[in-house]
């Protein structure tokens, strides 16, 4: 381990969709400015929660359903379209622009696609993952699950996982949701989606019948450890992290515009 690079691996607590949000920008600003490592941080949701991409209008969702149905509501960091989360794993991913990282957006998706398709094998799940660019006409879909994209990993053609990408010309921030349950009555309603319409995603309850969180949260730290040959340490947010955070929360995460 000695001669291994070392990342950080941050298994976060459960916590509320404004905070996840600035935490996760924190992390990945201070990773791009060379004061904290490379980090891999996974965590949950204390409530129901949409994440809107970075330039999605929010006339694609019903948000007075949410508001009356205490669903919150908060725009990511990265692009992409809208996701539900709740029960589900999500991770997100700080790199610099250097090694096997240094050649672009494609290029880092296919990387991290490939680690979590050996840690969803390992978990049970044969992934199948997308290695070309989706049409144009698919991106005008509110719903990140209604298509799987470049890199992305699907199971029978159903999702299984859904990421996405903020850039900066020192690094970037990648973050994704991986779906335990999906509850596609709620779906429709926040995404607007006709009653007949099909939404292909499901969650790792349907596919393994005793599903642990845990065994698969093990199983994404040693198959980042293989794919890239690196150790992943036990870590937490510095302080310089969390109290930008809580600044980034409440200047740019509190308020939906």
């Amino acid at each position: 381990m000695n001669n291994m690079e070392i990342w950080r691996f941050i298994d976060s607590n459960s916590s509320n969709a404004v905070f996840n949000m600035a935490l996760d920008e924190a992390i990945a600003i201070n990773v791009k400015k060379g004061k904290s490592k490379t980090t891999l941080r996974l965590y949950g949701w204390n409530n129901p929660s949409v994440t809107l991409g970075v330039f999605q209008n929010i006339a694609t969702i019903d948000i007075e359903y949410c508001n009356n149905n205490c669903i919150s509501v908060v725009r990511r960091p990265t692009g992409g379209r809208g996701i539900l989360h709740y029960d589900e794993l999500t991770y997100s991913f700080s790199s610099q622009n250097i090694g096997v990282f240094a050649n672009g957006l494609l290029n880092s998706y296919y990387y991290l696609g490939c680690a979590f398709k050996k840690a969803f094998i390992s978990t049970g799940i044969d992934a199948d993952m997308r290695i070309e660019r989706l049409p144009a006409k698919m991106l005008k879909t509110a719903l990140c699950f209604k298509s799987a994209s470049y890199g992305e990993l699907s199971h029978n053609g159903r999702k299984i996982i859904g990421s996405a990408q903020k850039r900066w010309k020192e690094g970037f921030l990648q973050q994704g949701s991986i779906p335990f349950s999906v509850d596609n009555q709620m779906i429709k309603r926040v995404f607007r989606i006709q009653e007949d319409s099909s939404i292909f995603i499901t969650g790792f309850r349907d596919l393994i019948s005793d599903f642990n969180p845990a065994i698969l949260k093990e199983n994404i730290r040693r198959a980042f450890e293989t794919a890239f040959k690196i150790a992943l340490v036990d870590s937490r947010p510095s302080s310089q992290e969390i109290e930008m955070a809580h600044q980034l929360a409440f200047q740019k995460y509190k308020h939906l515009h």
